[in-house]
C-alpha cells in the first residue's frame, strides 16, 4: 500500500494593516397574544343527587407579559342551557332529551356564576408571559334524580385579549 504523504494544515493569515466594523439590527416583534387550554370537569359517579356535588377543574391562560384578558365560560352545548341554568343531557339512545342542572363558579363559596359577557361574569387577569392556572368551580345542586345515564355537555372557555 502506497504511503500518502503529510500535508500541513493551512495557517489563517494575519493581517496588521487595520480593521473596519460594520453593526447590524436584531429584531423580534411581540403583539399582544394569549392561549388557552382546558381540563375536563368530572362529577363522578353518584347515586341520588338528594345534595350538591362540588367538583373543581382547571383553565390554562399564557398570556403575553402585562397583557391583560377576561376569561369567559359558555352555557355549553344542551339545548336550552344558559349561563344562569346550565344543563348536561343524557348520553343514551332514548336519553338524550333528559338533562341535569348543573353549575360553574368562580370561587370556591360558589356565589359568583362563570358566564361569557366581558365586564360582566367573566374572570380578569393579566399575562404574565407563563402559564396561569385558573380554578373553575363546578356544582350539580341537589334536584329529582333521572334515570341511570352518563350526563354530559362541552363548555367552551374563551379568553379575551
Amino acid at each position: 500500500m502506497p504511503v500518502l504523504p503529510v500535508v500541513p494544515l493551512a495557517q489563517a493569515a494575519t493581517y496588521t494593516n487595520g480593521t473596519a466594523t460594520a453593526t447590524f439590527n436584531v429584531t423580534l416583534t411581540l403583539q399582544a397574544n394569549c392561549a388557552i387550554s382546558a381540563n375536563p370537569l368530572s362529577f363522578g359517579t353518584n347515586g341520588v343527587l338528594s345534595t350538591a356535588v362540588n367538583q373543581q377543574s382547571t383553565l390554562s391562560v399564557t398570556c403575553t407579559n402585562t397583557t391583560p384578558y377576561n376569561v369567559g365560560l359558555d352555557a355549553g352545548t344542551v339545548a336550552g342551557s344558559t349561563v344562569t341554568s346550565r344543563l348536561m343531557a343524557g348520553t343514551a339512545t332514548g336519553n338524550t332529551g333528559t338533562t341535569v342542572g348543573f353549575q360553574l363558579y368562580q370561587d370556591a363559596g360558589h356565589t359568583t356564576i362563570w358566564g361569557n359577557t366581558q365586564g360582566t361574569n367573566t374572570v380578569a387577569g393579566t399575562g404574565t408571559g407563563s402559564a396561569q392556572s385558573i380554578t373553575v368551580y363546578g356544582q350539580v345542586p341537589a334536584q329529582s334524580t333521572p334515570k341511570p345515564d352518563t350526563y354530559q355537555t362541552t363548555v367552551t372557555a374563551t379568553v379575551y385579549f
